[in-house]
């Protein structure tokens, strides 16, 4: 069962009502247009991924109408679409609902549902040298050069760590990303076997425990290099653990070595 830590309370509680198949709606707070903004959404994304493959229908709302700028950001990071929740206030709760938001957003949640904080990620870039001034907050376009990167460097921090993102951060989970990517591709050509049982725990155990993204990657770089996993187990692991990253892990499958 996906247990989700209640800021109101905190302590861990259900993300779902308790019968199976039951309808979860997630109701996403991001009025802003910044990175911060940005990972509420994508925390709202990966609980209903993560409730998905729980066999729990979810279904992602937004408070208000995201800005331009943001939505552009969140497809570019393969964040599904939300709806706007007609006939529901923004806020408006109810059984089963459940809020994402910032941490300054979610004092006045009204809904019986938990209520799940994000931190905030911030862009340190570069650090100013001496007599420069600092620079001004730099916009979601010019993050998104490599938007699947993006995603990966916000996953690896915990969501109730602040993320600071710099371009080696990004560098990193770029190079994390593309060594996945070659090596998924290369697994592929060898006979499909099945996602061992300990490993599909492992992966279960951690995406319900609060979403514990951090931890997920790590069953994935255990696999990575487990001996004892086949190849085409590891294939098919990396397979299932994009249906939660969303990071294109096959997208090179077919291409030349």
């Amino acid at each position: 069962m996906l247990r989700i830590l209640d800021a109101r309370t905190g302590a861990p509680v259900p993300a779902a009502p308790a019968r199976r198949g039951g309808l979860t709606r997630i109701e996403a707070r991001a009025p802003g247009t910044g990175l911060t903004s940005l990972r509420v959404l994508l925390t709202a994304d990966l609980l209903a991924r993560a409730l998905e493959l729980n066999g729990t229908q979810a279904w992602p709302t937004l408070a208000t109408a995201l800005p331009g700028e943001l939505r552009a950001a969140a497809d570019a990071l393969a964040v599904r679409p939300f709806e706007e929740a007609r006939g529901l206030a923004p806020g408006a709760g109810g059984p089963g609902a459940v809020l994402v938001a910032g941490e300054d957003e979610g004092a006045a949640w009204p809904g019986d549902g938990p209520l799940v904080l994000v931190a905030p990620a911030v862009w340190a870039g570069r650090t100013p040298g001496a007599g420069e001034a600092a620079p001004e907050e730099t916009p979601l376009s010019a993050l998104l050069a490599d938007p699947a990167a993006l995603r990966l460097a916000l996953l690896r921090v915990p969501r109730r760590e602040t993320a600071r993102l710099d371009e080696t951060a990004i560098g990193a989970a770029a190079e994390r990303l593309a060594g996945w990517r070659g090596a998924v591709a290369g697994w592929a050509r060898s006979p499909s076997r099945p996602v061992p049982e300990a490993v599909r725990a492992r992966l279960a155990r951690a995406w319900e425990d609060d979403l514990d993204m951090p931890g997920f990657l790590d069953v994935l770089g255990d696999v990575e290099t487990d001996p004892e996993v086949p190849e085409g187990a590891r294939f098919e692991t990396f397979a299932y653990a994009d249906r939660l990253l969303a990071l294109d892990l096959a997208r090179d499958l077919g291409t030349l070595a």
